[in-house]
């Protein structure tokens, strides 16, 4: 395998990516509004006060609702302290998932459907590399980006929530183990998913924001889980996300192997 070529194609990638507005942006505004903006906010909100006629008295009547398992891990905080722990623990951490999957997405829809639309494609199809080099590179210069925002995000989040909840919490009391697994295990397969699927669109979408536009119905099982979460159905254990991210991994080999297999420059010259 030509280790060089590989890395050849993704740095081309990742300069491109950075030189691209259209695709930066959203790369920067979502991460800072996950990591930053909302986790403030959810910190900061139980100072605004509790009750029944308060902002914050749905919250306190939905975690009533949450599995016996979440309310007996949340006995051990006060009343006020559960309303910080419960979203920003367990709430956000499906919406966590979503900034890797869109990172990988967008610089992933950004692979072969923007080089067509700049018309760079072809020439890249006659580099002399094999298709699954070509594959891997493309591969690669989603992911590891993706990858890196998500692990940066986690430790930006966790220094952000423990100094905006400090007032109520007193203590440093984030990340528990579930949101470690959930960085280092879970968020670099939800990132794989999403390139995956989206490079295998974008080679048959006409430009970025046909492949973009599909790519992004990955998304929606993140959606499921979250609204399962909310509404009690399920919540993010450290065993469930370990389960999850097998289940995750398990489906990224299976679409790496179809993929490898469907993938040709053949059939993407014929689209040109």
């Amino acid at each position: 395998m030509n280790t060089q070529a590989i890395r050849a194609i993704v740095r081309k990638d990742l300069t491109v990516t950075l030189r691209n507005k259209g695709v930066m942006i959203p790369l920067i505004v979502v991460p800072l509004l996950m990591f930053l903006v909302i986790p403030t906010l959810v910190a900061l909100a139980p100072l605004l006060g509790t009750g029944p006629g308060s902002p914050l008295g749905d919250l306190e009547a939905l975690l009533l609702q949450m599995p016996p398992t979440l309310q007996a891990e949340l006995s051990a905080y006060a009343p006020i302290q559960q309303i910080v722990v419960l979203p920003l623990v367990y709430f956000l951490a499906p919406m966590y998932l979503i900034v890797p999957l869109m990172v990988a997405s967008v610089i992933a829809a950004d692979s072969f459907a923007g080089e067509k639309e700049r018309k760079t494609l072809e020439a890249l199809l006659y580099t002399p590399t094999t298709d699954h080099e070509l594959l891997l590179g493309k591969l690669l210069a989603a992911w590891l980006p993706a990858v890196s925002v998500a692990l940066g995000g986690f430790i930006v989040y966790s220094v952000v929530v423990n100094l905006a909840a400090w007032p109520i919490m007193g203590s440093i009391f984030f990340p528990p183990l579930m949101w470690f697994v959930l960085a280092l295990w879970v968020a670099p397969a939800v990132a794989a998913l999403g390139l995956v699927v989206t490079v295998l669109i974008s080679t048959r979408a006409q430009g970025f924001q046909d492949a973009y536009q599909m790519g992004a119905l990955v998304v929606l099982p993140i959606i499921l889980l979250t609204v399962g979460q909310a509404s009690g159905v399920i919540y993010f254990s450290t065993t469930l996300v370990l389960l999850l991210g097998a289940i995750i991994w398990l489906v990224d080999a299976m679409l790496l192997w179809w993929g490898g297999q469907w993938f040709s420059r053949t059939e993407i010259f014929s689209r040109l």
